[in-house]
């Protein structure tokens, strides 16, 4: 029997995408998805567009939370599938049939991943995201950086915990460690497997997503290598910037 995959969608008050996410979504080739939508007491028209595809939505939470995790884990509580992914309001899945590629990839994977692409609010690609997506990855793959967004990420819904409420903007990046400290078996699949809406983030959120970041790393591979492997991203970030700059010049 293919394995059946928990599908939650997070939203708040975004009209303009979230059409987009539930049908990327129901129109999978997949026979098995649970599909959860958890909305955050939407009040712009996103919960009426919402309500047109009820009946194919196996879950429907609308109400007030305390952040995208504080919904996240509200999804997670009432997921019943063989595997979980997140993909919120504005993601996709590349294709129609990007779940079937995935399930076909291996059998009995604990984490099954794929590469990102990056869009913009027209839906034009910009690519592939910059930190690719490794040929192995284990729970020490996020030493520079986040390697594999959670678009892109199949885990087994029985290796994963809550998100750690204490982090604001990247609990996200804890939550896939821990889970890949549990896998026995992880499988990359070739290719793209979803497309990653690219948004704007405040410098004020962006130091503190910097922070939380480092905070995170700290826990899991310790103080002097997590400074250390700051000096790696940082030399590999003016590098890109040079790289791109020479190119745009």
């Amino acid at each position: 029997m293919k394995p059946t995959l928990s599908v939650i969608t997070v939203v708040y008050n975004n009209v303009a995408d979230i059409g987009r996410t539930l049908l990327s979504v129901l129109n999978q080739t997949h026979p098995a998805i649970e599909y959860i939508v958890i909305d955050g007491g939407s009040t712009d028209g996103t919960l009426d567009i919402i309500n047109t595809y009820k009946s194919r939505i196996a879950k429907l939470i609308s109400e007030p939370d305390k952040g995208i995790y504080d919904a996240m884990n509200k999804g997670l509580a009432i997921a019943t599938g063989d595997y979980v992914i997140f993909m919120n309001s504005g993601d996709e899945f590349y294709t129609a049939d990007t779940v079937d590629k995935v399930f076909a990839t291996a059998d009995g994977a604990d984490i099954y991943y794929g590469e990102t692409e990056m869009v913009n609010a027209r839906r034009e690609s910009l690519g592939q995201r910059r930190h690719k997506a490794p040929r192995k990855f284990s729970w020490r793959s996020f030493k520079y950086g986040m390697s594999v967004s959670h678009q892109a990420i199949y885990i087994r819904r029985a290796l994963t915990t809550p998100y750690n409420p204490a982090y604001q903007l990247s609990a996200d990046i804890d939550w896939i460690i821990r889970a890949a400290k549990k896998a026995k078996k992880i499988v990359k699949v070739e290719g793209y497997v979803a497309k990653y809406l690219v948004g704007g983030m405040s410098k004020a959120k962006h130091r503190q997503s910097l922070k939380e970041r480092f905070a995170i790393m700290k826990k899991h591979y310790g103080l002097i290598p997590t400074i250390l492997n700051h000096l790696v991203i940082a030399i590999a970030l003016g590098a890109y910037w040079l790289k791109n700059r020479r190119t745009n010049d």
